[in-house]
């Protein structure tokens, strides 16, 4: 089984949207924020922006859909998690087999590419805005494929093998945005069952063997009662 998750899983555990409900964010789109230009021309301001989303996410915990999932990867060697979201609640929940197409929130990388190894930084708020990079001093960014940056080989590549599934489930995300949208077609052409679990109906809906309309923590707990994994080996 592979689960590809997106911003709906998160919900439930108060993950707030990009522009947020007051100050600031609500006056900038995140595609105007969340690019390599935006960065080279107001690194503050971006910084400032993405330090106000990890105090945010910092004080949000797992939600029972996180659990679930986690769990499944921890009962079966073939159950894979696939996410677009960069909160790391995921993480934090246990999952055993985590593909983060997206990069992490937590994690920084020097923005000029002095060969510093990405470094993990959990500090909410951060000690100094714009951030540096521990090894030149120069400016770090968030290690976050940004609007227009290309995903990780490695990663699209481990999230294609995981298609290779007998389920494929979509929860929490439209999946019609590329990469998504070609996993759930790639496991479909596999010969996977596919399904998704939504507050709605999306452009995939059709595309499905099975739509489930719900919240993930409402839907998840109650797949989890009905779902058996085979022993492995």
């Amino acid at each position: 089984m592979t689960v590809l998750t997106g911003a709906g899983i998160s919900a439930a555990s108060g993950i707030p949207t990009f522009r947020g409900e007051g100050g600031l964010w609500r006056h900038f789109r995140a595609e105007d924020l969340a690019t390599p230009e935006a960065f080279q021309s107001n690194p503050a301001l971006v910084w400032e922006w993405y330090d106000w989303r990890r105090q945010k996410v910092a004080s949000c915990q797992p939600n029972v859909g996180h659990v679930v999932l986690a769990r499944w990867t921890g009962q079966s060697d073939r159950c894979t998690v696939v996410t677009q979201n960069v909160d790391d609640l995921h993480v934090r929940a246990g999952t055993a087999r985590l593909i983060r197409l997206h990069g992490s929130i937590w994690e920084l990388a020097c923005w000029s590419g002095c060969g510093a190894t990405p470094w993990r930084d959990e500090h909410a708020p951060l000690p100094e805005l714009p951030a540096t990079c521990p090894r030149c001093r120069g400016l770090a960014r968030p290690a976050i494929v940004w609007f227009g940056e290309s995903l990780s080989a490695d990663d699209v590549s481990a999230a294609r093998r995981a298609c290779a599934c007998d389920v494929f489930i979509a929860v929490g995300t439209s999946a019609v945005v590329y990469p998504a949208a070609g996993l759930l077609q790639e496991a479909s052409s596999a010969g996977a069952f596919t399904a998704e679990i939504n507050t709605e109906t999306t452009a995939a809906t059709s595309e499905v063997d099975a739509s489930l309309q719900g919240a993930a923590e409402v839907i998840l707990p109650q797949l989890d009662e009905r779902v058996t994994f085979r022993h492995q080996g």
